[in-house]
Order: C-alpha cells, then sequence, then structure tokens
C-alpha cells in the first residue's frame, strides 16, 4: 500500500527524535492511507511553518511489518479504545508514548473528536455519549511509525 506523509519539508531520512510528542498515538511519524488527507495537512503545515506544501509518499506491507514480528495495534474505528488510548498518548503526564507497539492504525482525532475527547474527561458527556458522537464523526486514517523497526518497513517511492 501506499501512505503518504503531508509536510512544508521533503522526507529524505525519518529522524524519530524530531518528532512531537502528545499526539494521537505518541510520539512518531505518521502518515496516511488517504492522499487528500496529506494534502490537506501538507496545506496546514506549509501555512502555519512556511513553505510549500509537500506530500512524501511511501509504499509499507503489513503483511511483511507482521512477518518480521513488529508489535502492531489497528483500530478500525473511533471506539471507547480507540479514545482511551488517545488521551493517554495527548496526557502530558504520560511517558511517551503510553503504549509499546512499533505501529499503531487508526483514526484521526481531529478538532471536533478531541472536543468530545475533552468533555468525556471533564465528565460533561458519558462514555455512551462519547461512543456515539465518535460514530458520526467523519473517519480519517493515520499510521503511526515509533521504533527503528518501524521505519525500516516504510521505502520511499
Amino acid at each position: 500500500m501506499i501512505l503518504y506523509h503531508g509536510s512544508n519539508v521533503s522526507i529524505d531520512k525519518i529522524d524519530l527524535a524530531k518528532c512531537r510528542p502528545y499526539k494521537d498515538f505518541g510520539k512518531g511519524f505518521y502518515l496516511t492511507d488517504i492522499r487528500n488527507q496529506a494534502e490537506r495537512m501538507a496545506a496546514r503545515t506549509a501555512k502555519m511553518f512556511r513553505g510549500e506544501p509537500i506530500l512524501t509518499s511511501f509504499e509499507f506491507d503489513l503483511d511483511s511489518a507482521l512477518r518480521h514480528g513488529l508489535k502492531i495495534k489497528i483500530f478500525d474505528s473511533p471506539n471507547e479504545e480507540w479514545a482511551r488510548f488517545v488521551m493517554v498518548n495527548r496526557d502530558i503526564n504520560t511517558k511517551q508514548p503510553g503504549h509499546d507497539y512499533d505501529i499503531v492504525i487508526g483514526p484521526v482525532a481531529d478538532d471536533t473528536i478531541a472536543r468530545l475527547l475533552r468533555m468525556f474527561t471533564e465528565h460533561f458527556i458519558s462514555e455512551r455519549q462519547l461512543v456515539e458522537e465518535l460514530t458520526f464523526s467523519e473517519v480519517t486514517s493515520q499510521y503511526f511509525f515509533h521504533t527503528k523497526a518501524a521505519i525500516k518497513m516504510l521505502k520511499k517511492i
């Protein structure tokens, strides 16, 4: 499959040390299999940090990563488990990331979802309400690569 990274710079070598912490799945390198989503991210990043939007493409084989013994977590949809996972990784009091997976695949917690997570953590909505609201959110996709072994599974196109 082809994965995309949207930024204001071309990615020739992935440096995990340059990745920001406290994102949905923790500190690591993020991609998506949705080209349009990556293009929007590139435009947003270029606007925030100046420069031109740049899309970098990578080839990734999930079956190969599994055969190599990488620890992989897949969230098929935004659900209760996914919401708790995202909350832990976004918590500035949690060692980053809040898990030991090499690769995590799942939906993006966009601004709407982030608002729902805040409402849940501040006890304005119940867990059941959170899950119901997440069901109606536009689902996006992200692939998180956290370790050098995981990064080796990516081949720049």
